[in-house]
C-alpha cells in the first residue's frame, strides 16, 4: 500500500506523539508499505507555537502538500494531528473528495485551557468538526473512545500503543550514582503535565527531570535540589528510564501516557493519578500505584517487582498495533 501520513508534530519534536507515529512509520516500512510523511520539515514559512517556541507551526503549504500527495499517488491518507497542517492536509482532501482517516492523540482541550483559559468544550466543537470529515477517528484507549462518542464524535476506532521493548529493557542502575531511591519524569516540561506536583513532594532520595519544553527554565531556578538533565534520545534515553526506581507520572491530561510504557518495559514501576492515561495503560495491574495522593503513590511503587513490570509491558507490540492501523485506512 502507498500511504500518506500528514502530521504537525514530528522530528526534532521529541513527544509520545512523535514517538508513535516515528515507529508506526518503521513498523509499515518493515512490512512493505510505502510511506511518505508530510510535516513541517517540507515547509519553509512556519513560525513558533504560542508558549512553546520549539514546536514549529506551517503558516502556509502553498501548492507544496497538494503536489507532494499528487507525485505519490497514495492509496490512503492519514491525518495525525489537528494543526496548520493537518487543517491543510484536510482542506486538500475534502476539495478532491478523498476519504482520509484522523487520530486524536493529544488532548488540546485540557492543553489550550491550561495556558490560556479557553473553556474546553469551544475547543472540543472545534474537533467535533475537524474530525467530522474522517471515515475513522483512531484513539488509544476504551475511555478515551467511550467520552469522544458521548461529546458528539463520529466514527470512533480503537487503536493503541507499543513500545520498544528492545531499547527499554531492564539495565544497571549505577546509570545513576545520586541518592537512592531515584524519582525520575521523562516528557514535556510544560504546564499542562503538573510538574510541580511531582517536583514538591518531600521524597527521599533524588528526583530526576528528564525533557525539555517551555517550563524548564523557570522549574530549574524554583527547585535547586531536582537533576534536570535536559532531552536525551535512544540508548541514552534508555539507560535513564532503566536507572530509575520509581516513574512518576504527574500529568492528568495524557490520552495514553507512551511514557508510562516505556518505563515499565525498562522494569521501573510507575506512580501516577488515577486518571485518563494511568488508569488504561495500568488498570488494576500490579505494576503501579495509583493514587490522589501522589506522595503514596510514588512511595508505595518502590514495592513492586521490577520484572512484573518488565512481563507486563511485554505484552505490546508495535507490529500488531501497526497491523491494526492499516485496517483502520479508508482507501481511495
Amino acid at each position: 500500500m502507498k500511504l500518506v501520513i500528514i502530521t504537525d508534530a514530528w522530528r526534532p519534536q521529541v513527544s509520545g506523539v512523535v514517538r508513535t507515529f516515528t515507529t508506526t512509520v518503521e513498523e509499515l516500512k518493515k512490512k512493505g508499505h510505502e510511506v511518505l510523511v508530510i510535516t513541517p520539515n517540507d515547509f519553509n514559512l512556519k513560525i513558533p507555537c504560542p508558549t512553546y517556541p520549539d514546536i514549529k507551526l506551517v503558516l502556509w503549504t502553498g501548492d507544496i502538500l497538494a503536489k507532494k500527495i499528487e507525485k505519490f499517488k497514495p492509496e490512503a491518507i492519514h491525518i495525525a494531528t489537528e494543526g496548520p497542517l493537518g487543517f491543510a492536509g484536510r482542506d486538500y482532501c475534502m476539495k478532491k473528495n478523498y476519504p482520509f482517516s484522523t487520530s486524536f492523540a493529544t488532548r488540546f482541550p485540557d492543553y489550550i485551557k491550561a495556558r490560556f483559559g479557553i473553556p474546553e468544550e469551544l475547543t472540543f466543537s472545534f474537533l467535533r468538526w475537524f474530525h467530522s470529515g474522517a471515515t475513522k477517528l483512531m484513539v488509544s484507549t476504551k475511555n478515551l473512545k467511550q467520552e469522544l462518542e458521548e461529546k458528539g464524535f463520529n466514527n470512533v476506532v480503537l487503536w493503541g500503543r507499543g513500545v520498544d521493548t528492545e531499547l527499554f529493557r531492564i539495565r544497571d542502575k549505577n546509570f545513576i550514582k545520586d541518592k537512592r531511591p531515584v524519582f525520575m519524569y521523562i516528557g514535556r516540561v510544560a504546564v499542562e503535565k503538573n510538574m510541580r506536583a511531582f517536583l514538591d513532594l518531600p521524597l527521599e532520595g533524588s528526583k530526576y527531570v528528564v525533557g525539555d519544553g517551555p517550563e524548564l527554565e523557570e522549574l530549574k531556578n524554583d527547585y535547586k535540589d531536582v537533576r534536570f538533565v535536559g532531552m536525551k534520545f535512544g540508548e541514552e534515553l534508555a539507560k535513564y528510564y532503566a536507572a530509575a526506581d520509581v516513574f512518576v507520572m504527574p500529568s492528568k491530561t495524557e490520552t495514553f501516557g507512551l511514557v508510562i510504557l516505556e518505563a515499565l518495559s525498562s522494569g521501573v514501576p510507575v506512580a501516577a493519578f488515577p486518571v485518563r492515561g494511568p488508569i488504561d495503560v495500568i488498570g488494576d495491574a500490579d505494576v503501579g500505584v495509583l493514587n490522589d495522593d501522589l506522595f503514596y503513590a510514588a512511595n508505595e511503587a518502590l514495592k513492586i517487582d521490577p520484572q512484573k513490570c518488565r512481563e507486563f509491558a511485554m505484552k505490546f507490540s508495535w507490529e500488531n498495533l501497526a497491523t491494526l492501523f492499516i485496517k483502520n485506512l479508508a482507501m481511495i
